[in-house]
Formats: structure tokens, sequence, C-alpha cells
């Protein structure tokens, strides 16, 4: 039986390439515009209403039936929530990762059940591959637009219910399938940054749901060197917008913060780029998910590691501690790691999954 997909359409180049795709391989699908956001408030960088129409520009040259869902008040509960939550305990999250996890890749597949369809599609850059009868992430044709980073949550449930049509094209052979179609999402400016966000400096748009409350910041020598004016604008490895300029009797080397306690409201920072205090090279990780399912398939192992998206990759073992704690040993100490980061684990050019990083232990090298 020929699957009948349903597509996930934001407005933008590459889901609505994505759908081109799907529909001349003579598929049987529709397009779902989702709203994730309340753009009522009009500090966001949400456009709900600009990117539908996009949507439907697209749907009506492919001549395919577009609906829409509103998602925002999962979103909300699952994921801004926990965004704020995550920052007043001087975490620094994710919210991408959170919303592939629980609302494109889980409450989207459920809605497509829902309406009969077999499987969903999105324009994300990553390949599904079966290898050992297991469903694999593995980096698409354009490494350098590769997302498997923001997919390292996702399970054997969720992969087999997925296609990426993207994954063997480059962007710029995206961009013009899009021109050649006449999309006006062809002229769309590529959208970075947290949705919620936007183009919006992040400093005012987060100083609405977290109170600003100044405190010490101290030196490597536990010595008060300044006053921040809110620690929650602040993450590991920060030079910009510290607060801190010329002090006597120091060396004239940049600022930048290694330590955040958020008990006493305090800021650390130590003076040097390269400053051993910013480099760690033992990682402990919660909430962690292994894409076969199976723990086993990454403990002991030498994999690859890393941080932050398109960032580079690190040696290391993982390996579970007496007390059931999942250690990231990395050979090669990673600068500016912060609690509530997330830490994906390839082999090779194939991601296993991943966790957010602990507070509760991390060393310094």
């Amino acid at each position: 039986m020929k699957n009948k997909i349903l597509v996930g359409l934001s407005g933008g180049v590459d889901s609505s390439v994505s759908l081109k795709i799907l529909k001349e391989k003579g598929f049987d699908i529709e397009a779902l515009f989702m709203k994730n956001w309340d753009d009522g408030d009009s500090s966001s960088g949400c456009n709900a209403a600009e990117d539908l129409e996009y949507a439907i520009d697209v749907c009506d040259k492919l001549n395919v039936k577009l609906n829409t869902a509103n998602f925002s008040d999962d979103y909300w509960n699952k994921i801004f929530l926990n965004f704020i939550e995550s920052y007043k305990s001087g975490y620094t999250p994710n919210p991408d990762i959170l919303c592939n996890k629980y609302i494109k890749f889980k409450i989207f597949i459920d809605h497509a059940k829902k309406l009969g369809f077999n499987k969903i599609a999105t324009g994300h850059y990553a390949k599904i591959v079966m290898k050992n009868n297991y469903y694999f992430l593995e980096k698409p044709l354009d490494e350098n637009k590769d997302q498997t980073y923001f997919l390292h949550t996702l399970d054997q449930s969720q992969l087999k219910n997925v296609i990426f049509p993207l994954s063997n094209l480059k962007k710029e052979d995206v961009k013009l399938m899009a021109k050649k179609s006449n999309f006006k999402s062809y002229k769309k400016k590529e959208s970075m940054g947290i949705c919620f966000i936007g183009n919006k400096k992040f400093k005012d748009f987060i100083k609405k749901y977290i109170k600003n409350r100044p405190g010490p910041i101290y030196n490597d020598k536990s010595e008060i060197i300044g006053e921040h004016s809110g620690m929650f604008f602040t993450t590991i490895g920060q030079r910009e917008g510290i607060g801190i300029g010329g002090i006597k009797n120091t060396k004239s080397l940049p600022w930048y913060v290694y330590k955040k306690d958020v008990s006493n409201n305090s800021l650390y920072v130590c003076q040097g780029n390269q400053n051993k205090l910013l480099f760690s090279d033992c990682i402990y990780l919660k909430d962690m998910s292994v894409i076969t399912n199976n723990i086993n398939d990454v403990l002991g192992h030498r994999l690859l590691c890393q941080i932050r998206h398109l960032g580079e990759k690190y040696l290391c073992t993982v390996n579970k501690t007496i007390d059931d704690k999942i250690l990231v040993k990395t050979e090669k100490p990673i600068r500016a790691v912060a609690p509530g980061q997330s830490l994906a684990l390839f082999d090779k050019n194939f991601c296993m999954g991943g966790g957010i990083i602990s507070d509760d232990k991390f060393s310094k090298n």
C-alpha cells in the first residue's frame, strides 16, 4: 500500500520543497501548517499569519490540500514553561530540541495518525537509514545544514514514521527548486534562533518572564569585582555584556563567565579565552536517550560528542558511575560546557542519542 504522508509545512523554503519532492514522486500527500506559538504577544519573533500565507501559496501551486492545527497550548506547557524554569535554575536550555521531541515528532505524528496518515515528512536536513534492524539518523549530504544534533532525542517509534525528503540535497539546490517553482517562500528570510524570540534581543524578551536580580561578580580568587544585572542573561563562556571593564592590578585580558551560583545569585569570571576554568573533560548527563532504545549501544563505546549545533565533535567514552549517573569522558577538554545544554552522541556519521548536561557534577580539567 502506498504511504499516505502528512507534510509539515512551515511556509519556509525547506518544507515547501519537501512537499514538492513528495508530490512529484507520486505519494498520496497533504500538508499541515502547525501553529506552535500564540503570536498575540507582539514582542515575540513569530508571525504565524505571514507564514500561513507562504504555506497557502505553495499548496495552491502544487494543488495539495492544506490542513492547519494549533499546538500552541502544548508548546507552552511542554516547551516554553520548561525553557523559563531552566533559565531560572541557571541552565542554558535548547527549546528547539524539546520541540522536536514533544511537538514535531510526537504530537504531530499522533495528529497525523488520527487523520489516517501512515507517515509524516519535514524539511529537516538529516537522513534516516536502516542498520542492523534499527533506524538510525545519519548526517545529510549537506553537512553545513546537518540537523541531526537537534534530532538526537528521537527513538525507533518516531523514526519509523518519518521521512526527510531533503537528505540528499544541498541547500543551494533546494533554494533553486523553490525559485523555479515560483514559490513566494524563495525570498523568505531563513528563520534563525528560537522561534518565539525571533529577531528580538534575547535579554529584552526573557526579562518579561524572569525578574531581574542584580548580584555580585566574583573572580577566580572569590573576590568581588563587579555586579551583574541578572545572571539569567549570561551563560558559561560568555564575554560580552558581563559589565566588567578594566580592573586595577589585573591582566589586560577579557573576562569570561566560568560558573553560575544560582542559590547565591552570584557570577564567577576568569580572564583569558583559554583559561583552564573554562574547560571540562568529564560531563554528566541527565534525561539520557538512545536512538536504538538500548543504553548498552553507547555505554563503554568510543564515540563522538557534540554540545552545539554544527560545533566541533570530540572523541569520548560513555559510562555509568557507581551511583548510576551517565558520565561522558572526553579525550580533549571542551570549552564552555554549560548545564542545560544538550550533548549529542555520534558513531562516525550516525547519531546515537544524547542527553542534557547536568549541573550536579561536571569537572573542570
